[in-house]
């Protein structure tokens, strides 16, 4: 109606979020799980050469049950991306929006500035996504709560440049490859999109009840999402408010804003919602929270099919990546400080 937004001044607006229901339906699988690696928020999983690779800071390292994990290879800025080329080259992509492939850095566009997402599609073509044009990886926070959507999305066919395929994005966080085309999670806007080779859009999958991460492929041709962090209603308020935000942003440390979190629960100077506090020393599962552990199976038609929890009261919170390999499921807990290995295998679940 055309008028809503004018009455909205006068009655207010409702602040809703998406049930976690039908296939999104709450479960305790994430922290039913025994840690497979433990090390500091690792973030991206890759699959590679018959070794389970995870970036952890300035580190990739290859991770093995009962194994300590062990250094691959360190750089001087935080790894942001990870893929693995058909050939078997090894991309990353840092915070420092450098990208280098095989150990040798490639020249960017000066656009390209925060690498959230590597993927390369089966003819070689290497896609990019590009957080946002304003802000670090790791100031994903700063760009939700300045409501960004600078975000961009790059492709490079082997021995190419990059050019630039569509912008305006909200925040691209997964790429998946399929065809010409590349399926992009766009987190502030909490939905999947199919991009075309020429930047031509279509929506997916809309109104998820958390904020999209990366995407990787699962074996029978559909594909694993994951959720980093839930919506919560406190802080789709707070989205509106356009004065209390910036007065936020201004006056508070980023650590306790009323924002998404990889991990909370950590401190006492964090902000809470009525119903998220403990209660005769029990955390309720089902409390707003600004930190949640989400895992969703989609089939071919990026349809969830269905999901794989770590509630309120959970500790595998801030899940960025997974990675499928051998018959099991990776999954990276940046928040929980984690990587899970979850049987595939008829039973598993």
């Amino acid at each position: 109606m055309i008028l809503d937004p004018i009455l909205d001044v006068f009655r207010g607006k409702a602040v809703t979020i998406p049930p976690l229901d039908g296939a999104f339906r709450p479960n305790t699988r994430l922290d039913d799980l025994p840690a497979f690696a433990e090390l500091t928020e690792p973030d991206n999983l890759l699959a590679a050469d018959g070794r389970l690779l995870v970036s952890s800071g300035n580190a990739i390292l290859a991770v093995t049950a009962g194994f300590e994990p062990v250094g691959i290879e360190t750089f001087q800025s935080p790894v942001s991306a990870l893929a693995l080329s058909p050939s078997g080259d090894l991309t990353v992509g840092l915070e420092s929006g450098k990208l280098l492939i095989a150990g040798k850095e490639v020249s960017l566009p000066a656009e390209i500035r925060c690498i959230t997402a590597l993927a390369y599609a089966d003819d070689g073509t290497l896609w990019l996504a590009n957080g946002s044009a304003q802000h670090l990886p790791s100031q994903w926070a700063a760009d939700l709560m300045k409501k960004g959507a600078s975000g961009s999305l790059w492709s490079r066919a082997a021995g190419g440049d990059f050019r630039k395929v569509a912008g305006d994005i909200a925040f691209p966080y997964g790429l998946y490859p399929t065809g010409a085309d590349v399926v992009v999670s766009e987190s502030w806007r909490h939905q999947l999109v199919r991009f075309g080779a020429t930047g031509n859009r279509g929506t997916l999958l809309t109104h998820l009840p958390g904020y999209p991460a990366r995407l990787s492929p699962a074996s029978d041709g559909g594909a694993w999402l994951t959720l980093f962090a839930p919506r919560n209603r406190l802080i789709e308020f707070v989205l509106q408010e356009t004065h209390y935000r910036q007065d936020m942003i201004d006056q508070v440390p980023p650590a306790y804003w009323i924002a998404p979190a990889l991990a909370s629960n950590r401190s006492f100077l964090e902000p809470l919602q009525c119903g998220g506090i403990r209660t005769m020393g029990i955390h309720k599962p089902w409390s707003p929270t600004r930190s949640y552990g989400l895992v969703v199976r989609l089939d071919r038609d990026m349809q969830p099919q269905f999901s794989l929890h770590s509630r309120a009261n959970g500790t595998r919170h801030g899940i960025c990546s997974v990675a499928e390999q051998d018959g099991r499921l990776f999954v990276a807990s940046k928040g929980g400080d984690c990587v899970l290995a979850l049987d595939l295998a008829p039973g598993g679940f």
